[in-house]
Order: structure tokens, then C-alpha cells, then sequence
């Protein structure tokens, strides 16, 4: 696994929802925060997305907009006022009262016909326990404008999305979480390649950084050192150390350990190993020691952190 990709998935849960709607006319809706990470893709027309904090953001088709901290936003025709805005119809009263068809989409909106505008609006569920900081650091709202030539990966899925959703087509149920996975990924990618703020586009982007970075999370069991990070990387280690604390904050063994436990988090919610396998494959001897390290970090042992995530009742 490389790093964007374990950073995604230690944090991703469940599958992503979505919904195709259309609408027309005048509209405003308003979206909750959500402990996740919410997206729209404006697949025909142009509308305005409008969150709790910070300005309004014009969207056209093509445009893709990720929220990755689950920040709450309206959805509108236009740059509506604070007046409008604060009258805006939550998304799920429209939808049961305003909305027809089914979930999934398309979704039309009583009045459609003028102004038309179709939006794939979805959410990602995320545990936000143990955030990767290069998800951390992401802005409230990244906005992914259409432009010729740009982001041809982010183009195309958005592409197969359009063509695949409310088509009704064998395998959808499949293709569609699949693809929305996929978008995730590349709004991602296209923030890291196109941002010039951030720590993490420039840990990735230091060939020595970035080198030790893919072998601790290619093989987070072996017993690294700063020696044979170094080796990794073709530096010294005195180099290693001062260009790794300074981009990443903080040295490489550190960060191995914080990496190690969080990974071992992300595998007590998502399989059912037993204690001593989870072990093994974060580096450690025995589940004692696994053990002993976990409940030092979490504040709770990996027993009850699993039956936490699954929603089981605390033992008595």
C-alpha cells in the first residue's frame, strides 16, 4: 500500500451513499455537518455551494467538490443571501417531501424545466479516531473546477459515474460504490497535485521522505531502523532524520510506531483476526506487547476498541 491510499483506508467505513437529483427553478437546500466527508458533482448546469464558513463557491458542469471534514453547506441556484440561506429546506425533508423516484436517482424536483441542474451528491463515512494527517490537513472545501486536459482520471470517473447511475444497469449495484471509491482517490490526488499549501503534497513530493515513507507502509512489521530507513532512501541517517522530522513532524520511528497502532485499529474494525495475527502484521511479538502499546495509545485495549466499533455493549 502506498501512503495516500492507507491513509484513505484507515479511515473509510461502510460504503459511500449517493443520490442523483434534479432540480429547476429557484431552490435552496441545506446539507448537516456529518462525521464524514460529503461530495457533489455537478453532472449538467451550474449551481452554488455555499458552506457554514467561508465564501460562496460557483460550480459548473463537470466541477467536483469534496467536503472532507464533513463541514454542513447549502446547495442553491444562486449566491443566496443570509436570509435565504438560513430558510434553506434540509436535504432530507426535500427528498421525502419534494423529491420522486427512488434513492440512487435520478431525483426530479417539482418545477424542473427551467434552469435545470443535475447533481450527484454522495457521503463517505469515516472514523474519525485516527485520521491520517495527510487527510487532516485537507481544506473544509476542495473544489475540483472542469478545465480542458485537467485531471483526466478525476474526468473520467465522474464520466462513469454520469453514465452508470439511474441507468439501471446489470452490476451496478457493484460498479457504483466502486466508482465512488474511486472519486474519492483521484479529488484527493487532484488536491495534493494542484495545492500549494499543505504540509503532506511536499512529504510525498521529498524523494527522501517519500522513499521512507513507502517502505514503512509497504512493510510496517519489519524491524526498522533509522539505519535502514536511511539505506532505504540512500541518505544518511543524520540526513534522514533532520529532512523526515521537519516535513512529516516527527522522526521516522515515531511516526512508524503512531502507524503501526493505527493500522492495527483500522484491522480490529474491519476483520476478525485474532490479537496474535493483528500483532504480527504491525510488528509486534506478542499480543501482550501489541496489547500493552495499544491501550498506551488509545486508552483502551484492543478487545474493547473492537467491540466499540462493531457497537457491542462494554463487558460488564
Amino acid at each position: 500500500m502506498d501512503v495516500v491510499s492507507d491513509a484513505i483506508s484507515a479511515v473509510r467505513i461502510g460504503r459511500p451513499a449517493s443520490n442523483r437529483v434534479r432540480v429547476g427553478g429557484r431552490w435552496c437546500i441545506r446539507l448537516a455537518p456529518y462525521d464524514g466527508a460529503g461530495f457533489h458533482v455537478v453532472l449538467e448546469g451550474g449551481c452554488w455551494l455555499l458552506p457554514d464558513s467561508g465564501a460562496p463557491v460557483a460550480l459548473g458542469a463537470g466541477d467536483a467538490v469534496l467536503l472532507p471534514h464533513g463541514t454542513g453547506h447549502v446547495i442553491a441556484d444562486s449566491a443566496a443571501d443570509a436570509a435565504t440561506v438560513a430558510r434553506a429546506v434540509p436535504f432530507e425533508r426535500w427528498f421525502e417531501e419534494e423529491g420522486v423516484g427512488r434513492r440512487g436517482g435520478p431525483v426530479a424536483a417539482p418545477g424542473v424545466g427551467h434552469g435545470e441542474v443535475e447533481v450527484l451528491c454522495g457521503k463517505y463515512r469515516l472514523d474519525r479516531s485516527r485520521v491520517h494527517p495527510l487527510m487532516a490537513e485537507l481544506p473544509e472545501v476542495v473544489h475540483l473546477p472542469n478545465r480542458v486536459g485537467g485531471h483526466p482520471e478525476l474526468r473520467a470517473a465522474i464520466d462513469l459515474l454520469g453514465r452508470e447511475l439511474g441507468a439501471g444497469r446489470p452490476g451496478s449495484c457493484v460498479a457504483v460504490p466502486s466508482l465512488l471509491d474511486l472519486l474519492l482517490v483521484y479529488m484527493i490526488r487532484a488536491w495534493m497535485e494542484a495545492s500549494t499549501v499543505g504540509a503532506w503534497p511536499a512529504v510525498l513530493g521529498d524523494p527522501v521522505v517519500a522513499a521512507a515513507l513507502r517502505a514503512l507502509h509497504a512493510d510496517p512489521a519489519e524491524p526498522w531502523t533509522n539505519d535502514r530507513l536511511a539505506a532505504e532512501a540512500g541518505v544518511s541517517r543524520a540526513t534522514l532524520a533532520r529532512r523526515f522530522t521537519a516535513l512529516v513532524g516527527r522522526p521516522p520511528t515515531a511516526y512508524l510506531t503512531w502507524w503501526r497502532l493505527t493500522f492495527a485499529a483500522a484491522l480490529l474494525r474491519d476483520t476478525q483476526d485474532p490479537l496474535a495475527t493483528i500483532a504480527r502484521r504491525v510488528g509486534y511479538g506478542t499480543p501482550y506487547a501489541f496489547s500493552h502499546a495499544f491501550s498506551r495509545e488509545f486508552g483502551t485495549t484492543p478487545g474493547r476498541y473492537r467491540a466499540q466499533a462493531a457497537g457491542e455493549p462494554p463487558a460488564a
